[in-house]
């Protein structure tokens, strides 16, 4: 008894052969996209770990408004005049705070990396099939000037109930695009030593040097005519000077503009845009400068 044999079943698709063009897999791969969801997944990797250990933020918000109270209160009754055309040293002290945050934070920015190279989690990264290497430098970069915007907003609401006063809309967004200026161009130079540097011994000990030296030679804490001619020459080419400046003229002045004169340098006045644009080279400079760093690193 012969048994019938069936012709096998065809896998083709018909559909498919008559209709290519609504089968068609677009096989270009979306690189921007790719670089921005790597980019929020790491920076989202950041603020998980800031949740979980929210010590450094709580610091680093409770250690500039102990500024404010107690540098606020020992200067109280100093002579009128001293500081300027206000007898509120707090008010005058706001801006010092408000930027020197900010660069304190920025400077630790290299530490998570660091860290990272340390305990083996950035060759990880390295080898992983990133759209982007440099999405792990932009993610640290997003997290540390976040950070620095929500403890500016910290230290002007303590200024404000201090007695320092709120500048304007206008002048809260000169703040805010100052801060982030001054941050990002101090957030390159600590990933770029981040990178090049052995250990986090060596960038802690960086750190250190470069904190309380930048501090003092800056008009944070004095104005200009209260120092030394030497000094005043160190602090008008001090990057935190043109930080400072324009956000104490904010708080000391209603009245406003690019041309206002916020500085007396040696060379000449420094006006309002003038200081922004000093930011701005600084903040270029600081990212160019590290470019060969993170190409030989993330390559």
């Amino acid at each position: 008894m012969s048994g019938t044999v069936f012709p096998p079943k065809s896998d083709i698709n018909w559909q498919q052969v008559a209709s290519p063009q609504a089968y068609e897999v677009d096989a270009t791969p979306n690189v921007f996209g790719e670089f921005v969801q790597e980019t929020l997944a790491l920076t989202r990797r950041l603020f998980i770990q800031l949740q979980r250990r929210p010590s450094t933020l709580v610091a680093g918000i409770i250690q500039p408004v102990m500024w404010l109270v107690l540098f606020g209160a020992l200067f109280e009754n100093a002579p009128k005049g001293l500081f300027g055309n206000t007898t509120n040293y707090g008010q005058f002290l706001g801006a010092g705070v408000i930027v020197f945050t900010a660069f304190a934070g920025a400077l630790n920015a290299g530490l998570p990396v660091m860290f990272d190279r340390e305990f083996g989690f950035l060759n990880r990264l390295l080898v992983a099939p990133l759209a982007s290497r440099f999405s792990i430098v932009l993610a640290s970069a997003i997290f540390i000037i976040s950070q620095s915007l929500l403890q500016a907003a910290v230290i002007v609401t303590a200024a404000a109930f201090l007695g320092a006063g709120v500048p304007d809309v206008a002048g809260l967004g000169a703040i805010i695009l100052i801060v982030f200026l001054l941050a990002l161009g101090v957030t390159a130079i600590s990933l770029g030593l981040a990178f090049a540097l052995p250990g986090h011994i060596e960038l802690i000990a960086v750190i250190f040097v470069s904190n309380l030296p930048l501090l003092f030679a800056s008009t944070a804490l004095a104005p200009l005519s209260f120092m030394p001619q030497w000094l005043q020459i160190v602090a008008t080419l001090n990057p935190l000077s043109y930080a400072i400046e324009p956000i104490r003229y904010l708080y000391l002045h209603k009245d406003w503009g690019l041309n206002s004169v916020v500085m007396h340098a040696f060379w000449g006045d420094v006006t309002f845009g003038g200081a922004l644009l000093v930011l701005l080279g600084f903040a270029v400079v600081a990212l160019l400068s590290i470019q060969p760093q993170l190409r030989r690193t993330l390559a």
